[in-house]
């Protein structure tokens, strides 16, 4: 049996990997507003899961909105902005592109040591951290500090 050759010209299905939006990079703004909703839930003293619980998603996909890795929808955002009690144009505050209004006063920057925190990175070290002796810790901390 002959297989006859598809000419270029009519559609064929593209393999995943070439397809739009596999394998590429998150978008900046989701990055941002991602990192926004994890400083915004640090600085509210809210775990990763009470928050997941509290909009009806699993902790994983609230981990993949925090790092930017999925979008977080329209309706998404007002739930988790309403759970944490801020504006959801909060959430984009800082965003490059996203400029005030005339006569409305920017926010201040998120502070980056609340995004590392929010990090994956972050939260591994700090986890480390809290698992060592009180002695131990305090001496890793002067010694984070000497480094620094």
């Amino acid at each position: 049996m002959r297989h006859r050759q598809v000419p270029r010209t009519e559609w064929q299905p593209r393999p995943l990997h070439l397809q739009a939006g596999a394998g590429e990079w998150p978008h900046a703004a989701d990055l941002y507003v991602g990192r926004q909703v994890a400083a915004v839930r640090l600085q509210s003293d809210v775990t990763q899961a009470e928050l997941a619980r509290a909009v009806g998603i699993s902790p994983q996909q609230l981990q993949k909105y925090e790092n930017g890795k999925n979008r977080i929808s329209a309706s998404m955002l007002f739930e988790i902005a309403t759970c944490l009690g801020v504006p959801v144009g909060r959430l984009f505050q800082g965003l490059p592109g996203n400029a005030t209004q005339k006569g409305e006063v920017a926010s201040l920057p998120v502070d980056e040591r609340i995004t590392f925190l929010a990090s994956s990175e972050g939260r591994r070290l700090i986890e480390g951290v809290m698992r060592l002796h009180p002695r131990t810790r305090r001496r890793v901390s002067a010694l984070i500090a000497a480094l620094g």
